[in-house]
């Protein structure tokens, strides 16, 4: 019997043919606090921070904090083709991405995978 055909790695295989979700991003009220909160209760660690967003990294994946009006909360997917699903933006963290927005008006934002930190 081949040790490969488990139950197991079979789930593993079709994990690695899944897109990667990169980040949630929430809206919240007060940056600082919000930042301070999770880093105090949570093992995780400030991936990136500015005075209108910040990222957190956790072990699986990233948990972004945005302002109200200065960014959309979101989910964000690698692609390697995001080009597909618009015209991509770089941004100031050198990232390239498209926005969409879904059937029940939820924001998805579609990532390149160059200068993303993936698992």
């Amino acid at each position: 019997m081949e040790t490969n055909a488990t139950p197991h790695n079979a789930a593993r295989a079709a994990r690695q043919q899944l897109d990667v979700l990169h980040h949630v991003a929430i809206a919240v009220s007060d940056l600082d606090a919000t930042v301070a909160w999770y880093l105090e209760r949570f093992a995780c660690s400030v991936a990136y921070r500015d005075a209108t967003w910040a990222l957190l990294r956790f072990q699986n994946c990233d948990l972004a904090f945005v302002l109200p009006g200065q960014h959309p909360p979101h989910i964000a997917v690698v692609r390697d083709d995001a080009e597909r699903f618009g015209d991509l933006v770089t941004h100031r963290d050198r990232t390239r991405s498209c926005y969409l927005v879904d059937p029940s008006s939820n924001t998805v934002e579609v990532c390149a995978p160059d200068h993303l930190d993936l698992p």
